[in-house]
C-alpha cells in the first residue's frame, strides 16, 4: 500500500495517535470519510450550475409587455 511496510504504518499511527489523543481520532476519520465521499460524488455528477440572474424568469408572460414599441407606435 503506498510502499508503506507495517511497520512505518504502525509508526504513523503513533504519531498520529500522540499528536491527536484517542478522543479526536474518530473525529478525524469521519471528517476524512467525508471529504473522500464528496470529493468523489464531485467527480462522478455532470455539472449543474445554474447561471440565470435571481429573479427572472426564462420566458416573460406576455410578450407585447415587455417589447419595446415599435417604430409606428407611440
Amino acid at each position: 500500500m503506498f510502499g508503506f511496510g507495517m511497520g512505518e504504518m504502525l509508526v504513523v499511527l503513533v504519531i498520529v495517535l500522540i499528536i491527536f489523543g484517542a478522543g479526536r481520532l474518530p473525529e478525524l476519520g469521519e471528517g476524512l470519510g467525508r471529504g473522500i465521499r464528496n470529493f468523489r460524488k464531485a467527480t462522478n455528477e455532470p455539472d449543474s450550475i445554474d447561471v440565470t440572474p435571481p429573479g427572472q424568469d426564462a420566458a416573460p408572460s406576455d410578450p407585447k409587455a415587455s417589447s419595446p414599441p415599435e417604430s409606428g407606435e407611440r
